[in-house]
């Protein structure tokens, strides 16, 4: 029973033809008559001769089993037997198909898209009305339209890295009454309760839900042994292990994995952490942490500067060589702290704040050369860290303000204690305070200072401390200037006055500064006057992009503003840094969505419905093909000859490819006969039929309005077929198009190149913003990258193809609106008194570039009706007829060149030969 339920057919009826095959049994036994037996002597004189006809006296079992068995095939064949038949409920209510289309989808979007193409194709009345709504995409006006615009959209819609927009209210009133079937993610995101309400408002809800578990990666810090990886699940419950690649570029530049991490998420956890040794070098080449087996954004961490090896140049007041003195040079200890972890710059101050490193360090620097550049440099993001000494000491007796480039004011001389002319002990450090960024850092008591330069008391000055002696007197002091910040230590940077330079927590402090100036570059109140412009965007899917058309965003807004269409996840730049914008942040947490009482709740696992109607047939074919050659056989007319036939005839019958298929000879001899429209065969099957039919509206038009008679168009692999023959390619960019290899790349450049034109048609002027590249055009920029295409532009109002043969200003197809690219003018054309149109164009533009979706608005079917709707009523007809037009004026301006960029100097030429 269980099998029964799972099969169904689309016209049940025909199996009743089932209870008829006794009855073809019964008849079949009848044929041939079974002979009769008569007494003939004269039979006597026809011994020995051999009839070579024979006939049964009677069909055989197994023949007639055969037959049946065709007839059994032919009528379940056409009875439409479908396995897991979706419920069908007929009714005329509309229905709006949801998907989120967020990067929590993304690990089971093949599963969702394919779920909700099952629903629109099967949602049993073709003329029921149909919408599609991406979340994360959602189109600007919301239209019910027939299921294949639907399916069309569904196909082409990607997750995208952030979630749905919150505010959904009152968007759905103009559409009345409608259901929504409702394919989402396991996740809750803020909004999503509203547009529930909103959508109960207008009918019946059901939800079908992914039953993925979402894995992220959460911020990474940088230990002084490598990295530490943090990880969030969504489900607690059994214990469970992924692994983490970490990618990154090898010393030959190329990416590859450097290492694999495991995190161990214990029972009943949600986050887990685990701490990766790396050498620094290889730290320093890291560039993104990808999830194993997990499709998602969220499951992908990219890297920035913040973890990237710095830059510091050490500076001293040292002018005599000291030989013999190496272990008192003021920047000895701190060559030797920071060369493990940086990389070291010399070179005098001008030279390096050329260089621009990310953190300058001036040992007992009291007079400062250049000043004004160097506080530029630090209000541009720079960390100046200075140490005292002597000079500096020395300096303040002369100092009647603050140095700006120091971050308190200090007292005139220093202070000593511990020595023989003072009365106190060295003094320890006391611990550090928790808004530090020295905090955690362990203070050992065999640290001490014997010297230090005090700071001038006030009340501003608790803000600046960072680290404190054990008598509170300021041992580290830090101050803001711009974007940047200023770190001095009241101390030596060799041991004259304290013993640190020579500790292990001198190293760690010096390394928490280099991180934290670089890591302070990117908090909101240091951002403000920097641009940032996005350079690679991550997908929903996790992949990286290259991106070179986004406008520049204001630093502070940055900073404040959620991973958004506007502001997406990805790779920043900025004047000398990168930023990367991740999905998640310290504090991210995974909440299950939870649904009201009303809505149904399915589950998305359902098995996928397949139609068998079509093997059946083939099969009954086969059978019946069986069934001639045994006829034959047993007759004893089966020959050599007639079974190659037959076999011939079957294996092309059943071949996907049918016999009217043509071999590359009969295509070049076909299209060489008369003119052919061609286009590019893309991966997707439908946009194919689109293309083929548009063509073919095309083709039609010309063939009535003009001399050209154009014979069928044909699809083109630019693989296998030549180009050469054809005049006019049409290129539908679709997002499944892959790049073009070095052959097609040879094949297409000699192409354009022999006066070929190619329709690059994006079909996305309907979604396409001002500033913005869609996902089609990012595909056509991979694909024209490499092509030897001229430089290009919008087309002039006065261009040939406003005029080849219809006189036009607009070139619509299915939208409109849409900016059309052809070749540059190679000059600016002079305009003739009396002219209308300037001579711009000395040949044919090779490519013309637009997103109108024209072979939609020509495409028709095999009676010439148009095959897909273009805008509405009499308006859209006449979008139609331009469109039309627009296809005429591209073939005339093809096959004719200039023609008409020529004539319209006519009447001048003639002027000037009157005189």
């Amino acid at each position: 029973m269980m099998l029964f339920s799972t099969i169904g057919f689309t016209a049940p009826w025909l199996l009743l033809g089932l209870l008829a095959l006794p009855l073809l049994w019964i008849l079949l036994r009848a044929v041939p008559p079974a002979p009769i037996r008569r007494s003939f002597p004269g039979v006597a004189l026809l011994l020995g001769l051999r009839d070579e006809t024979v006939q049964a006296d009677k069909t055989p079992w197994w023949l007639l089993l055969l037959r049946a068995l065709v007839m059994a095939c032919l009528i379940i064949g056409l009875a439409g037997p479908i396995v897991n038949p979706a419920p069908v409920e007929k009714t005329q209510s509309k229905l709006l198909v949801i998907l989120e289309g967020s990067w929590a989808d993304a690990e089971d979007w093949d599963a969702q898209q394919r779920a909700a193409l099952d629903l629109v194709q099967q949602s049993g009345n073709p003329e029921r009305p149909v919408m599609f709504l991406h979340l994360t995409a959602p189109e600007e006006d919301l239209v019910f339209s027939a299921a294949s615009e639907a399916a069309r959209a569904i196909r082409a819609a990607e997750p995208n890295a952030w979630l749905p927009k919150g505010n959904w209210q009152g968007q759905f009133e103009p559409l009345g009454d409608f259901d929504t079937h409702w394919l989402a993610s396991p996740l809750d995101w803020p909004g999503r309760d509203q547009l529930v309400r909103e959508l109960l408002r207008h009918g019946s809800v059901e939800v079908a839900m992914s039953r993925s578990s979402p894995v992220g990666l959460l911020p990474m810090r940088a230990t002084a042994e490598g990295i530490e990886i943090s990880a969030l699940r969504m489900t607690a419950g059994a214990a469970q292990v992924v692994a983490v690649d970490i990618v990154g570029s090898d010393p030959s530049g190329a990416e590859r994995r450097l290492q694999r991490a495991d995190i161990e998420f214990a029972a009943q956890e949600l986050r887990a952490t685990t701490e990766v040794q790396l050498p620094l070098e290889m730290r320093n080449r890291i560039s993104r942490l990808v999830v194993s087996g997990h499709r998602s954004a969220a499951a992908v961490r990219l890297t920035d500067d913040r973890i990237q090896r710095p830059e510091i140049a050490i500076l001293t007041g040292e002018t005599s060589d000291r030989e013999g003195l190496i272990l008192f040079a003021p920047d000895h200890y701190l060559t030797q702290a920071l060369s493990p972890v940086a990389d070291l710059i010399e070179g005098t101050l001008d030279d390096v704040i050329l260089a621009n490193p990310d953190t300058i360090i001036l040992a007992d620097v009291a007079k400062i050369g250049s000043k004004e550049a160097l506080a530029d440099w630090v209000a541009e993001g720079g960390t100046l860290v200075r140490f005292a000494g002597p000079r500096l000491a020395a300096a303040q007796f002369e100092a009647r303000e603050r140095d700006p480039l120091l971050p308190v004011k200090l007292r005139a001389g220093g202070r000593t204690v511990g020595g023989a002319m003072s009365w106190g002990a060295p003094k320890t450090l006391q611990s550090f305070e928790i808004d530090t960024p020295f905090y955690g850092l362990p203070t050992p008591d065999e640290v001490t200072v014997t010297a230090q330069v005090l700071a001038e008391p006030g009340p501003d000055l608790a803000p600046h401390v960072i680290a404190r002696l054990s008598d509170g007197t300021p041992l580290v002091t830090r101050r803001q200037l711009g974007q940047g910040q200023v770190v001095l230590f009241h101390v030596t940077a060799n041991t004259e006055w304290s013993n640190l330079p020579i500790s292990g927590l001198f190293v760690a402090m010096l390394e928490r500064l280099s991180v934290i100036g670089s890591a302070a570059n990117f908090e909101p109140s240091s951002l403000a006057g920097s641009t940032w412009q996005l350079v690679q965007q991550l997908a929903g899917t996790g992949k990286l992009m290259q991106v070179d058309d986004r406008a520049g965003i204001a630093g502070d807004q940055l900073a404040q503003a959620a991973i958004s269409p506007q502001t997406p996840a990805g790779l920043y730049q900025g004047k000398d840094r990168r930023w990367a914008r991740n999905i998640l942040s310290e504090d991210s947490q995974f909440s299950p969505a939870l649904w009201p009482d009303e809505v149904r709740l399915l589950g998305q696992d359902l098995a996928r419905s397949y139609r068998l109607g079509a093997w059946f047939l083939a099969l009954a074919l086969s059978v019946l093909a069986a069934d001639i050659a045994a006829s034959l056989w047993i007759s004893g007319r089966l020959r050599g000859g007639i079974l190659a036939v037959l076999a011939g005839a079957l294996l092309t019958s059943i071949s996907p490819e049918s016999a009217s298929a043509q071999t590359p000879q009969d295509q070049a001899i076909a299209a060489s006969r008369a003119v052919v429209l061609a286009y590019v065969e893309t991966q997707d099957a439908r946009q194919d039929e689109i293309s083929h039919a548009g063509l073919l509206g095309l083709s039609q038009a010309l063939f009535q309005r003009t001399s050209i008679e154009p014979a069928k168009p044909m699809g083109l692999s630019l693989t296998h077929d030549e180009l050469s023959f054809f005049p006019f390619l049409y290129w539908p960019v679709t997002l499944g198009q892959q790049a073009l290899s070095p052959e097609q790349l040879r094949k297409l450049n000699r192409y354009l190149k022999g006066g070929g034109m190619i329709l690059f048609d994006t079909r996305d002027s309907n979604i396409a913003r001002v500033g913005q590249t869609t996902k089609e055009g990012r595909v056509l920029q991979q694909l024209a990258s490499r092509l030897n295409l001229p430089p290009l532009a919008p087309i002039a109002p006065d261009h040939v193809l406003t005029r080849s043969f219809y006189l036009l200003q607009d070139f619509p197809g299915r939208f409109t609106g849409g900016e059309i690219w052809v070749e540059a003018p190679q000059n600016s054309g002079v305009a003739v008194e009396g002219m209308p149109f300037r001579n711009l164009n000395d040949g044919v533009t090779p490519v013309v570039i637009g997103g109108n979706d024209w072979a939609a608005a020509w495409a028709v079917d095999d009676a010439g009706e148009p095959l897909l709707p273009v805008g509405r009523g009499m308006a859209g007809e006449r979008q139609r007829e331009i469109a039309l037009r627009f296809g005429v004026n591209l073939i005339m301006h093809v096959l004719t060149g200039n023609y008409k960029s020529d004539q319209v100097h006519v009447p001048e030429l003639l002027k000037r030969l009157g005189e």
